[in-house]
């Protein structure tokens, strides 16, 4: 497999997320445009990177500041087209957006996921790619499913 390339997001790379979403189920795949209009515009700080693999949009990373705080960013989604998991494209997606955020002068990105054993995977995958646990919050998603928020310095 070749070397991934990773780029802010376009228009043209809507068509593939879309497949990503559908295969992943992050959240519907008919939201994406709404959600990426800002940016494409250039109205938002969001930060859109697509990772590109032979040519394919097959990864996606959204993160935005946090209102209120300073240099602190929210990653909202991550995700890679399920056929291509485990081939560390999440990761290099991670890097991407961590060294643009520090680029610019920011110090904490954090990432909110589930407590589930459903989502024991992607706990352990952030905790691999450096992330700490720095919070739970008890049965937030839904009783016994807990929210756990992890933190990077950058």
């Amino acid at each position: 497999m070749k070397k991934p390339t990773i780029n802010p997001t376009s228009s043209d790379d809507i068509p593939g997320l879309k497949t990503v979403l559908d295969g992943t189920e992050l959240f519907p795949s008919t939201m994406l445009p709404y959600m990426l209009a800002p940016a494409l515009k250039g109205e938002t700080e969001a930060l859109w990177l697509t990772c590109h693999q032979d040519g394919e949009a097959v990864g996606l990373c959204y993160t935005v500041p946090e209102d209120l705080a300073d240099g602190t960013w929210n990653m909202l989604a991550l995700a890679v087209r399920p056929d291509l998991q485990g081939k560390r494209l999440g990761a290099a997606l991670l890097r991407a957006a961590e060294q643009h955020l520090k680029g610019k002068g920011q110090r904490i990105l954090i990432v909110d996921t589930s407590g589930s054993d459903d989502f024991a995977l992607t706990r352990k995958f952030y905790a691999k790619n450096g992330y700490e646990e720095e919070a739970r919050i008890r049965d937030f998603w839904a009783d016994g499913d807990d929210k756990v928020v992890f933190r990077k310095a950058l």
